[in-house]
């Protein structure tokens, strides 16, 4: 069968997985302050509008936490073809939608699929990309992320203009399922992953695809040789160790890589990122905005969203991740402050906002424009730092053995995370105004310094150098300089191996 080799064009046709994850983002922020959508679902209260939204992260989350053994018994292929499917599933549901709890069984069965497809995407982009670009193939997925959201805003804003009644969302709703099967088709002509089919022993079909992908073909590549022979030796490794479990990832030597891939994609979350997607309408009606109005100012903070993340992508390795973490947090850390201080002086709290009773705070003028103006920053800073760099780091920092399950373990960090504020945010919005964007303020301040003394740097580094790099005593503000040092451990380990493998081969033959 024809297999597709170009490792860009299996970046763009792979990502589609994390495209459903920003269809799934809009097609409820799209909905949440239009009128077909409310009287259909009876105008859900702040509590209630949370549990609908939060539903896709409570189903990401258990699937996240499956998609690790799904991926190492059937292939990171394979894996991404029942998310495929789980993902069509749950469009229909969703699609058929009678009332909120038939809604909400529907954004469950597609957060199934999104909790396998967001943290085994990564994982499969990271074992076929060679070391120098790895970070801009991985980081594609964020980026399909970000025009998910996008295209589904702009459905979702087409379908209200132009269709009555409940047909507008069953409507954007259904295309839902369209992603998903372009996926399902795709991974029917992807290689599987050399580094899992060399955990599987399966050695001829790891060189051919090493060939394909990194050689054109010729098994004989230099590239290929050395590519294949760091991939024999993390499989080898990998063999010595006895099943890895959950509690394995807690154990000496991995609970390093555990806390930073975790707490990397936990950090995602608590920068605030996601929860403004889901509801920006929100802070714009605050601000004074409504109607159209409000609708036009979200895409164009979407459009940022893509704009950023495509500009840094192609310089996402040279800059490095410390870098980019540390200055999206600061960034981020002032802009929540400042939006909390013009939120606090310049507002005043209001029974309801445009018929919406969830919203009890409201500020107009020159202020409302600078909370705005704030708003596409943020999602601009955003963009270019911790929406791409936390999947990418995630996926970098765990070796072979442990990588699926680890990946699969952080995006349950995230997915857990992203339920807890997609559920909060909505009544605190509600309740405590203002002082909402206090509480991410000092979860950046936390980050900014847990990011500088904790996590060292992986960018431009083969994914066993990083083995090595974390079993170091090396501290993380100084692992940038030190890629000689690694380059010389790694050809040592190789021509040891050499050594025993040949010393291996004599004793064979004498004793034959």
């Amino acid at each position: 069968m024809y297999r597709i080799t170009n490792i860009y064009l299996l970046a763009a046709f792979g990502t589609i997985g994390g495209a459903l994850f920003g269809f799934d983002v809009s097609s409820m922020s799209a909905w949440i302050g239009t009128d077909q959508y409310l009287e259909y679902f009876n105008h859900p209260n702040s509590d209630l509008q949370g549990g609908i939204t939060a539903s896709m992260s409570a189903g990401s989350f258990a699937g996240a936490i499956a998609a690790g053994f799904v991926a190492d018994h059937l292939g990171r292929r394979y894996a991404l073809m029942i998310a495929s499917v789980i993902w069509i599933i749950g469009a229909v549901i969703q699609c058929s939608a009678q009332n909120v709890a038939h809604l909400v069984a529907g954004r469950v069965v597609s957060g199934l699929s999104i909790g396998i497809t967001s943290s085994q995407v990564c994982v499969y982009l990271a074992e076929l990309a060679p070391a120098r670009i790895r970070g801009r193939i991985v980081g594609i997925q964020q980026w399909a992320i970000e025009w998910g959201i996008l295209i589904m805003y702009l459905i979702s804003w087409g379908c209200g203009k132009g269709v009555e009644g409940p047909s507008s969302f069953r409507i954007a709703w259904g295309v839902q399922a369209v992603p998903g099967l372009v996926l399902l088709v795709a991974l029917f002509f992807f290689p599987e992953s050399p580094r899992w089919l060399a955990g599987q022993e399966r050695w001829e079909e790891a060189l051919d695809t090493l060939a394909i992908l990194h050689g054109k073909g010729n098994r004989h590549d230099p590239v290929v040789q050395v590519e294949f022979e760091e991939v024999k030796e993390a499989a080898r490794i990998a063999h010595e160790a006895k099943d890895v479990s959950f509690l394995a990832l807690f154990g000496p030597g991995i609970w390093k890589r555990t806390l930073c891939g975790v707490s990397v994609q936990v950090w995602q979350q608590l920068l605030g990122g996601n929860v403004q997607m889901y509801y920006v309408i929100y802070l714009f009606q605050m601000a004074g905005m409504s109607g159209d109005t409000s609708l036009y100012s979200s895409i164009i903070q979407y459009v940022l969203f893509v704009v950023t993340t495509g500009v840094i992508l192609p310089f996402i390795d040279r800059v490095g991740r410390r870098p980019l973490l540390i200055a999206g947090a600061i960034i981020c850390m002032v802009l929540h402050y400042a939006t909390a201080g013009t939120m606090a002086v310049y507002g005043h709290p209001v029974d309801q906002i445009d018929g919406n009773a969830n919203l009890r705070w409201e500020l107009a003028g020159a202020p409302g424009k600078a909370v705005i103006a704030m708003a596409y920053i943020f999602v601009s800073v955003y963009g270019f730092t911790w929406a791409p760099v936390a999947w990418i780091y995630a996926s970098e920092v765990f070796p072979l053995k442990y990588r699926a399950k680890g990946v699969g373990l952080s995006a349950a960090g995230n997915w857990i995370f992203n339920f807890a504020l997609a559920y909060f945010v909505a009544p605190a919005f509600t309740n405590i105004q203002w002082k909402t964007y206090i509480i991410f303020g000092v979860f950046c301040t936390v980050m900014t310094f847990h990011v500088f003394f904790f996590y060292p740097e992986t960018a431009q580094r083969s994914l066993e150098e990083i083995d090595l790099m974390f079993d170091s005593d090396v501290k993380a503000w100084q692992t940038h300089k030190i890629h000689d040092r690694f380059t010389e451990q790694i050809e040592q380990h190789r021509k040891q191996s050499v050594v025993e493998e040949h010393v291996g081969d004599a004793d064979h033959k004498e004793s034959v």
